[in-house]
């Protein structure tokens, strides 16, 4: 199901590596590679931008496909919720339309729910994708309102020693620049790679 474009999508189910980068040699963020190991995206994180709350998600060109931002900070304090909006960006890099809303709980009344993601699509329903499991520990996936799982994300100890490597197997027709963009608020909400 394309939501960034149908260009992302496989017929087939996808593997990516994603190999976080340290914040002091290249300011942070990760790179994520297709199973023959050539770059798919990279991700800029605010080590990189100078701008906290703020993250881009490139194709394996460079080229700037999202812009992730989390909502204001007056609104926020008000909410049981931080919101992280995805907003797809036009050829000269400017802002164009919100693509995805991700709902992060921000109190002690939500800390039991779990992180929802709503797309431009949503109509009479309050989201589209759920995150379920721990993502800290890599073990944790992305499924949708029918609880079909979209994407799974974990850690192969035999084959990855590092703890800058898990992988991310995203079913066939699943959009993979939706995926991580996710992983990317997903990764600075935690505050690994990608936070400053």
């Amino acid at each position: 199901m394309p939501i960034i474009s149908k260009m992302y999508c496989s017929s087939s189910q996808a593997v990516l590596v994603v190999r976080r980068r340290p914040h002091v040699i290249s300011g942070g963020g990760f790179v994520v590679t297709d199973c023959s190991q050539k770059v798919a995206f990279k991700v800029d994180g605010c080590g990189i931008l100078g701008k906290k709350d703020e993250m881009i998600l490139r194709d394996s060109d460079g080229d700037a496909l999202l812009l992730f931002r989390r909502k204001g900070a007056t609104v926020e304090a008000l909410s049981i919720y931080r919101r992280w909006r995805g907003y797809s960006l036009d050829y000269e890099g400017s802002q164009d339309q919100m693509v995805f809303c991700l709902k992060e709980p921000n109190s002690c009344l939500a800390r039991t729910r779990a992180i929802r993601i709503s797309t431009k699509a949503t109509k009479n329903k309050d989201w589209d994708f759920e995150i379920k499991g721990n993502f800290p520990d890599k073990d944790c996936c992305i499924v949708d309102s029918k609880g079909k799982t979209m994407a799974q994300i974990g850690v192969n100890k035999e084959l990855m020693a590092s703890e800058d490597l898990y992988h991310v197997v995203v079913t066939p027709g699943t959009d993979q620049a939706f995926v991580i963009g996710v992983i990317t608020i997903l990764d600075y909400i935690y505050g690994e790679s990608t936070r400053c």
